[in-house]
């Protein structure tokens, strides 16, 4: 225990020196802030053309009055998260991969390995290190992302939205932390250290893009945005009336969504957050009803990762494929 925790402070001391990942992480927090203020922006534009209809209806000489734009805050955060999601977990894949070919590049790996290091101490240090540094980058988001929504989208928050976020916090951890360690096996396994990259980035590519574009692109009601369905005029009732005769196909898509723990995450996050409007304002044991599948799948990749990252970083693994 002695030893992971003396290469797992190594490991954050080193990292806080980086500064090519320090600047990453700040492009991070600025495109959370830039989609805050993008979708605040876009919120006043609908409050403006609400009283711009209003006036019209009055200088028509009508009384008909419409409901007013409300304002959910957290699902302001739409794109904030998406980013998290998207550009958060490449960059996991490229601090996942340094803990390794740092190592091999600097031709430290042998030294390391001469001192008396228990079996999973070395890759123990490595989790230990970006566990504690992706919760502490979460975290240090998640309050820029509280001070954007008060500051900057002037959007009140109350007890239970802390919570939310709480949540979709704990979640967006556990799933950087999760690329973090599939990118370190692989270029742990790999013979060279540009190979594990690429594998790494392969694998992102799949499981964040392809597979949840196809997912995408099979939904009808993506195809027109805003919904197929409400641009046809068609209420919920009637929509589902239809898709009941699309089972199997509804079936076979969501199938291959739900193979992408990416649109797990998405899933549990944007219900949370009221992103997806079925979710929004309903109680957390509701959304936990419906997304508890979801959190699931994301807490075993979580623990399939750190056991492959475990098993992979052994002396006699690591050493008998390094160049």
């Amino acid at each position: 225990m002695t030893e992971m925790l003396t290469l797992a402070k190594k490991e954050i001391t080193e990292l806080r020196r980086n500064r090519l990942l320090i600047l990453l992480f700040g492009f991070l927090a600025l495109a959370v802030i830039l989609s805050v203020v993008v979708a605040s922006a876009d919120f006043r534009l609908k409050i403006a053309d609400y009283h711009h209809y209003l006036d019209a209806l009055k200088a028509a000489g009508s009384t008909a009055t419409a409901p007013a734009p409300q304002l959910f805050p957290l699902q302001l955060l739409r794109g904030g998260m998406e980013y998290l999601e998207i550009i958060g977990s490449l960059f996991a894949v490229v601090l996942g991969t340094s803990m390794i070919t740092k190592e091999k590049g600097r031709g430290t790996l042998a030294l390391i390995f001469t001192r008396p290091l228990g079996r999973f101490a070395f890759a123990g240090g490595k989790i230990l290190a970006l566990s504690l540094v992706w919760a502490a980058t979460v975290g240090a988001l998640f309050l820029v992302i509280v001070a954007s929504l008060l500051f900057v989208g002037n959007a009140p928050l109350q007890g239970s939205d802390y919570l939310r976020l709480a949540l979709a916090g704990a979640h967006t951890t556990g799933y950087l932390i999760m690329w973090s360690l599939l990118a370190m096996t692989l270029t742990a396994l790999a013979r060279r250290a540009g190979t594990g990259l690429i594998l790494a980035l392969v694998l992102w590519l799949v499981v964040v893009l392809i597979i949840p574009q196809i997912g995408d692109t099979m939904d009808p009601d993506n195809q027109i945005p805003g919904g197929l369905f409400a641009s046809l005029q068609v209420d919920k009732s009637h929509e589902q009336a239809v898709m009941a005769h699309f089972t199997g196909y509804e079936t076979t898509r969501d199938l291959i969504e739900q193979t992408s723990v990416t649109k797990q995450y998405e899933r549990a996050t944007f219900a949370y957050l009221g992103i997806k409007n079925e979710y929004n304002q309903q109680p957390l044991a509701s959304i936990w009803a419906g997304t508890f599948n979801n959190t699931l799948w994301l807490l075993a990749a979580l623990a399939t990762s750190v056991s492959t990252a475990l098993l992979s970083g052994t002396k006699k693994t690591i050493l008998r494929k390094a160049p």
